[in-house]
Order: structure tokens, then C-alpha cells, then sequence
């Protein structure tokens, strides 16, 4: 049971230090009018969910059901968002107009994004040091005895 929690835990660590990854790569990115395939830079999600296993109902069913035990990355996702067109006629990528793609990356929500995934990290390290506290209680008192 114990282990169950500290990989719970630390599978949701893993996908929120990867989320803030995306993040951050989106936010690097803003200004970024072409990629090497020529078009600007799309932003991207981190599709996350449940990390589910097979458990067996016991020998006396031939049923099995699925369990989580943490939650993993099933991918990345290209946000469906058009591109930000700038004014700059004097810019090398400018189209016949004058114009350039940005992504259309929205600051606020990324960096509000990046708040709510950081405080999520936070907990789930809370979570985890609770576990480890408890665990090595348990643990002294067990010798004790």
C-alpha cells in the first residue's frame, strides 16, 4: 500500500515537471515566426491521464479490472490557434503584405497555466514527504516493539 503512494505521487511529479517542460517551450517560442518546416511555431499540451493496470478480481473470476496507480503522458497535442499577425514589412519573413506570423501564444494563460501546474508539483511533493514521514514512523515504532 505504502509504495502505491510514493508512486502516485511521484508518477504525478513526473508529468507535471513535463507539462511545465510544454510550458515553457511555448513561452521560449512566442517570437518564433518559422520553424525548420517553414510555418511558425505551433503551441503544444501535454495530454495527461490516468496510468491504468490490470488487476485481478481473484481464482475464482476470470474477470480482470483496471486499476490506476498514478497518472502518465499519452502525448503531446498541437493547440488549434491562429497564428498572431504583426506588422513589420521590414522583417525577412514578412508576407507580400507586410505582415508576419507569431504563434498565437496568449502570455496569461501560460504563465497562469504554469502557476496551477507548479502548485500541483507542490502538492504532490507535500503528499509525497507525508507518505515518507509516516512510513519511517511506522517504521520506528515497528522496531520499538
Amino acid at each position: 500500500m505504502m509504495t502505491q503512494i510514493f508512486e502516485i505521487s511521484r508518477s504525478a511529479m513526473d508529468v507535471e515537471w513535463r507539462r511545465l517542460e510544454v510550458i515553457a517551450q511555448n513561452l521560449a517560442n512566442a517570437g518564433t515566426t518559422r520553424t525548420p518546416d517553414g510555418r511558425p511555431y505551433q503551441p503544444m499540451r501535454l495530454v495527461s491521464g490516468p496510468s491504468l493496470f490490470p488487476v485481478d478480481k481473484g481464482p475464482s473470476s476470470s474477470e480482470t479490472s483496471r486499476s490506476s496507480r498514478g497518472v502518465r503522458v499519452y502525448g503531446y497535442e498541437s493547440m488549434n490557434v491562429s497564428p498572431r499577425l504583426v506588422y513589420e514589412p521590414s522583417h525577412p519573413h514578412a508576407d507580400p503584405n507586410g505582415f508576419v506570423a507569431y504563434p498565437g501564444i496568449d502570455h496569461a494563460s501560460e504563465m497562469s497555466l504554469m502557476v496551477k501546474t507548479l502548485r500541483v508539483y507542490e502538492a504532490n511533493v507535500v503528499s509525497f514527504n507525508a507518505a515518507r514521514n509516516m512510513y519511517l514512523k511506522a517504521m520506528e515504532l515497528g522496531s520499538k516493539t
